[in-house]
């Protein structure tokens, strides 16, 4: 068990052990209630789960941004817009990265090397990647435009710390 899944494991046992004292010997006798299969009235929010593969998620990042940069209600709301369309291009990025290994995988299998498959692999990872640069170049324009100078301050502070990831 990873150790991100243990802490989230015991996090729950405790809480579980004060309000739902009954519920403690299921763990013991193994059955499932963990982080995955969630008990009846608790939910985990897809951020949580998702929260670590990308550096601007929409959930989380979108509570910490609202928080640290003290947004209102039409820039959060306008935020989130922004960041869902920057999730989008990477998760798109990450199909278009699992078909070039596909192509690569493709151009080694053979009798002889396919230069043309690697090529066509090599070359979809480019595009990929510049893609994401784009959007994300387009992203913090739009950012940039919808903060306050305080805020984008407080923006660059975060980024240049690296508390934030982009």
């Amino acid at each position: 068990m990873c150790h991100a899944s243990w802490r989230e494991r015991q996090r729950h046992k405790s809480f579980q052990s004060i309000h739902e004292p009954d519920r403690e010997e299921h763990h013991e006798r193994g059955e499932r209630g963990g982080c995955f299969m969630p008990r009846p009235g608790h939910h985990h929010e897809e951020g949580d789960r998702f929260e670590a593969r990308s550096g601007f998620g929409v959930r989380r990042p979108l509570r910490f941004l609202a928080y640290k940069l003290d947004l209102n209600e039409k820039q959060i709301t306008e935020l989130a817009r922004i960041l869902d369309e920057l999730k989008t291009e990477r998760a798109q990025a990450e199909v278009d990265d699992r078909r070039a290994l596909a192509e690569f995988s493709d151009a080694v299998a053979g009798e002889a090397f396919d230069s043309s498959k690697a090529s066509s692999a090599g070359e979809r990872r480019v595009q990929s990647a510049a893609k994401v640069r784009d959007t994300l170049i387009n992203a913090l324009k739009q950012i940039h435009a919808l903060l306050s100078p305080e805020q984008r301050q407080r923006l660059a502070y975060l980024i240049r710390t690296g508390v934030l990831a982009v």
